[in-house]
């Protein structure tokens, strides 16, 4: 269980930390040190668990997941820098939405009427947060290209979440994050020498931040796996869609960010939604041999 909380703790502050290490460092920057601090973080995990420090390389899943994951980080980080922090807790809903719709039109899957329910919830606390009491207009102009980064970067999580999908049956967890999260780190390297912008007075609160982001990316993931083998999936559905909840509270707290009753009650939908989607169904009842 400590597993659990740890991981969605670790997730609920991730907008504070990106803001606070926008200070110092530009929305590149940080991308890079997420999937660098994180892979070094992953490594010793790799090491000691004995598997190969040689990531995997020829397999397009791979590709796709390290692709999208910087897709999701660098949009994230570039909407929460110039927007508040609060923020990031669009881009799992999004990301689920998006998963939805692949299901649909990808995979032809038939959703269940829970399914559609649970999305319709999930998309009305987004648009309730989007929009935080302005008219669809208003909205649009005062903060619509900061919604389009969040929208991007919930495309790009809900890629990554169908790489990992594909990965699970060829590699473990922990090759599989290692080897997506190193390979990341040079995408995300991609654009430093001509994007790269750190500002010349040193914030260690910066620094921090920007090391805790990376440990963040190397465990928290590894943290839920752990917890999953150990705790039940309803528990876990509720405490890590928790996240929402306190991702708004921490950016109060610690930014404070101006928090609305909207923002407040999206991000109740939100979490109820998705807790609704995620809830385990009845197992139904094994047929017998006669």
């Amino acid at each position: 269980m400590i597993y659990l909380v740890l991981a969605s703790l670790s997730w609920s502050i991730v907008g504070v930390l990106v803001k606070i290490a926008g200070l110092q460092f530009d929305s590149y920057t940080i991308t890079f040190a997420r999937f660098s601090i994180g892979v070094v973080a992953l490594a010793g995990v790799v090491y000691f668990s004995r598997n190969s420090l040689r990531p995997a390389t020829f397999y397009k899943w791979i590709w796709i997941g390290a692709i999208s994951k910087s897709a999701n980080y660098l949009f994230e980080n570039v909407a929460i820098t110039i927007g508040h922090a609060y923020g990031n807790m669009l881009v799992q809903p999004i990301q689920t939405i998006v998963l939805l719709a692949a299901g649909v039109f990808l995979f032809k899957d038939k959703l269940t009427a829970k399914s559609w329910l649970s999305g319709g919830v999930v998309l009305a606390g987004v648009l309730l947060i989007t929009l935080n009491g302005r008219s669809l207009g208003d909205a649009i102009v005062e903060q619509g290209w900061i919604t389009a980064l969040f929208v991007l970067s919930g495309i790009g999580a809900a890629l990554h979440f169908l790489s990992q999908k594909m990965l699970l049956d060829s590699m473990n967890d922990v090759s599989m994050n290692y080897s997506i999260f190193f390979w990341a780190s040079f995408v995300s390297a991609v654009p430093l020498p001509f994007a790269a912008d750190w500002q010349p007075t040193f914030v260690p609160g910066a620094w921090l931040s920007a090391a805790g982001l990376g440990l963040i990316t190397g465990f928290s993931f590894l943290m839920l796996s752990k917890a999953l083998r150990t705790v039940k999936f309803s528990v876990a559905v509720i405490v890590s869609n928790m996240a929402a909840l306190f991702t708004v509270l921490w950016s109060g707290v610690f930014l404070r960010e101006p928090i609305t009753a909207y923002i407040v009650i999206g991000a109740f939908t939100v979490v109820a939604g998705m807790t609704m989607l995620n809830w385990p169904g009845k197992p139904k009842p094994s047929v017998e041999p006669s």
